[in-house]
């Protein structure tokens, strides 16, 4: 495992924005299969303790415990950043140095949840991802609180046999002088489609825009599968939903104990994109994704995640 000191390895030079960037290499060297980019978060617990957050986090883990090469281009404050390696052993990671990490805390009232962002992290710019990392077959866009512009859709090769995909959950916040996190719409979706091949989002995303009417989501969902070649909506204990050109197909999810679904749909998210590259069928991909996604509600936190062994025997278990 690799330990704070060996994560400060390479200072890179290339322009102002990479002048302090630190690389953590990719496991095995060369560059990932997996390239998920966004803002690792520091997340607040009720009892006042931290815990690694973000979709770049749980993707990449899950993408490691697969068997990919994982990677990860984010930004976090000093403190912060020196820990990661602990966190994330094995994984490729870019960070540029923050004042502030990005600060979640959530609050409950009769079981309905409001997000405050307590502190956010720079936004990242296309410079802070390193050139031979551009290659790579797999990347997931993940912003969490608006901090990856439109050019992160463009800067990846269209090619064969590579996947660009989005989470676009940070696009659909916005947070107000308090800090708390409101629900505003997608105004860069008809840009950003197009140049993705895959976008992965919880239906309850898109329920405060359609007026908590789960059919006018769906209507929305709908529409955007136009756009895109490959969308799937995930809904929880209920499954998910694979979109090709309008056309919906349902999964149903895996039953299993739910302990912590923190994280659960970015877990699905990289276990999708990590069987479709891998084998190239999106309806196995989302059954397959479902069920790693089942392990990962079990345990808090990262810990559920399982290994491609581990998904396989459920799988098995399941026919």
């Amino acid at each position: 495992m690799p330990g704070g000191s060996s994560f400060l390895l390479s200072v890179q030079a290339a322009s102002p924005t990479l002048l302090a960037s630190f690389i953590q290499p990719v496991q095995n060297g060369g560059v990932p299969e997996f390239l998920t980019i966004g803002h690792v978060t520091r997340d607040v617990q009720p009892d006042g303790s931290f815990s690694l957050g973000g979709t770049v986090a749980f993707a990449a883990v899950t993408a490691s415990r697969l068997g990919l090469r994982a990677a990860i281009v984010t930004c976090a404050d000093g403190q912060f950043l020196a820990q990661l390696p602990a966190h994330l052993p094995g994984i490729g990671l870019t960070v540029h140095p923050s004042p502030a990490t990005t600060t979640f805390a959530n609050q409950y009232y009769d079981g309905f949840r409001i997000q405050y962002l307590r502190n956010r992290a720079e936004p990242l710019h296309i410079e802070d991802v390193p050139g031979s990392w551009r290659s790579a077959p797999v990347v997931l866009l993940g912003p969490v609180a608006q901090e990856l512009p439109l050019e992160f859709v463009m800067l990846f090769a269209r090619r064969p046999g590579a996947i660009i995909a989005a989470t676009p959950q940070g696009w659909l916040r916005r947070w107000d002088p308090d800090g708390r996190v409101w629900p505003t719409p997608w105004t860069a979706a008809e840009q950003v489609l197009p140049l993705l091949d895959v976008l992965i989002l919880s239906h309850d995303d898109l329920l405060p825009f359609a007026a908590g009417n789960r059919a006018e989501a769906d209507a929305i969902l709908s529409d955007w599968s136009l756009q895109v070649p490959l969308l799937v909506a995930t809904d929880g204990r209920h499954g998910a939903t694979l979109f090709q050109h309008g056309a919906t197909e349902r999964f149903p999810a895996y039953p299993s104990p739910e302990v912590d679904p923190t994280g659960a749909g970015d877990v699905f998210a990289a276990a999708f994109l990590s069987h479709l590259y891998r084998h190239g069928d999106p309806r196995e991909a989302v059954n397959f994704a479902n069920c790693v996604a089942s392990f990962s509600v079990e345990q808090e936190g990262t810990m559920g995640i399982p290994t491609l062994e581990m998904v396989e025997d459920r799988l098995r278990a399941s026919l």
